[in-house]
């Protein structure tokens, strides 16, 4: 008998190729911003005193993307990945990524029954809503590259076989950048994958100070409860799809992400893919400021974090201490802002 795959329970998912069209049911504008704030405040919980970094995750999650949270040491990049994680009702799994991490570890492996003749696929942990890779720089870029598929096509493949994702499916993952030792650098094509990049930095005083008197005599995350479920956040998905984007705005996100192609301090500028995720994005900005259709304000608040970890510098601006978010930020300086009324499509 000609031994054949079978897809043991954990990885059976509909074959359907948008599931997020499947249910016609949109919740308004009003009832998404609602939704968000509960999951805001849940997370905000655990990270005292970064609304800001908070809502960047929020806006990575409704944007269907991924975030990579890169940071120093102690400053809650994995405690912001958890409680995001743990504020939704869904699956959830964690990658602790080291350099013996193999790719089947993460997509999962093909084991051949006996009795039954046929290849059992046992999937990997990438299996879940929501996928929190702790320490990603630490695996070899062969491991690395095993989220590639997923993070890009919500599937993977294994023995020639491909398996669909479940929606929602979103991987936070973690790095330490000072820390080069036994690490391995993020390659371009693995950065540009993810959706938005954020640096929590240290807290204010006031912040630290409440972070002690509440968070040190117990686990914050061990009272942390789901305030929303894999339902409602799918929901949620097609609520922000339908969010207006005007022909002007659209001209205004290229016009930023061509103009990083033409700077002489990059070396590489921003990819066409960059700018699908500028404007879905900027799209979830402006739902969950409540508002049924893109400004430029919600391009500009969230372009920063979309482009400038997909920006390589050259070795000249890099020894002039340029960055890329100071780039991205003089871009808003010297493109010009859409004018008039950029709602009038709609109407």
């Amino acid at each position: 008998m000609t031994p054949k795959t079978q897809l043991s329970g954990a990885a059976t998912a509909s074959a359907t190729t948008d599931p997020l069209a499947a249910d016609p049911a949109t919740p308004s504008i009003d009832r998404l911003h609602s939704t968000i704030q509960r999951i805001a405040a849940n997370v905000e919980q655990v990270l005292v005193g970064k609304p800001e970094v908070v809502r960047v995750a929020l806006v990575t999650m409704l944007a269907e993307g991924h975030l990579l949270v890169e940071d120093v040491p102690g400053v809650g990049k994995t405690s912001l990945a958890k409680a995001l994680a743990r504020s939704i009702d869904c699956t959830v799994s964690r990658i602790q990524f080291t350099p013996d991490l193999l790719p089947s570890d993460i997509t999962g492996v093909s084991i051949y029954n006996r009795q039954a003749e046929t290849f059992e696929f046992r999937p990997g942990p990438v299996f879940a809503n929501i996928v929190v890779g702790d320490e990603i720089n630490r695996a070899s870029p062969k491991t690395q590259s095993a989220l590639l598929e997923c993070m890009e096509e919500n599937q993977v493949t294994v023995d020639g076989e491909t398996y669909p994702l479940s929606t929602p499916f979103m991987v936070i993952a973690t790095q330490n950048p000072i820390e080069m030792e036994g690490t391995y650098a993020l390659p371009e094509a693995q950065r540009d994958r993810f959706t938005t990049r954020v640096s929590i930095g240290y807290p204010d005083a006031k912040a630290e100070l409440a972070m002690v008197d509440e968070h040190a005599g117990h686990d914050p995350l061990h009272d942390l409860r789901p305030v929303a479920d894999s339902g409602e956040v799918r929901a949620l998905l097609r609520a922000v799809r339908q969010v207006h984007l005007s022909t002007e705005i659209r001209r205004y996100a290229i016009d930023l992400v061509t103009a990083t192609r033409q700077l002489p301090e990059l070396r590489l500028g921003a990819s066409p893919r960059s700018t699908l995720q500028l404007v879905r994005a900027a799209r979830a900005h402006a739902a969950l400021s409540g508002r049924e259709f893109v400004i430029p304000d919600d391009v500009q608040a969230i372009v920063v974090p979309v482009l400038a970890h997909r920006l390589v510098l050259t070795s000249e601006a890099r020894a002039a201490r340029r960055s890329a978010a100071d780039l991205v930020r003089q871009l808003l300086n010297r493109i010009p802002v859409p004018r008039g009324d950029i709602d009038r499509e709609r109407r």
